[in-house]
């Protein structure tokens, strides 16, 4: 099992969402987020005052998923939030050790 956390656009969320449904992929946490990378923000006007914007909006997405789904939901993460510009995000899998769901107590995959 994987957790996958994807770190996106705020406007991409619906096609990053859809596409996953697509793809099989069935819940993921959405958690809005701000931040910076490379672009390290940007400058406004607003009211003839110049103000910095030094964390931007950003959406993360987390997903325990199978092994078995793993590459199929990086690869439509990628191409659903890809506009080709800086702040596109970038996107984490780290191993997960144990799943629980809490309703039934089923654990591991089954959990998912």
């Amino acid at each position: 099992m994987k957790l996958i956390s994807a770190i996106i656009q705020p406007h991409k969320l619906d096609e990053v969402r859809e596409a996953l449904a697509e793809a099989g992929v069935q819940g993921l946490t959405v958690v809005e987020a701000r931040g910076y990378g490379r672009q390290k923000g940007h400058r406004e006007v607003y009211r003839g005052a110049e103000y910095v914007i030094d964390f931007l909006p950003k959406v993360k997405i987390e997903i325990a998923i199978g092994d078995d789904l793993l590459e199929k939901a990086i690869d439509t993460i990628e191409k659903a939030a890809k506009t080709g510009n800086v702040g596109d995000g970038k996107i984490f899998v780290s191993n997960l050790e144990q799943t629980v769901r809490i309703r039934t107590g089923e654990t591991g995959d089954d959990a998912l």
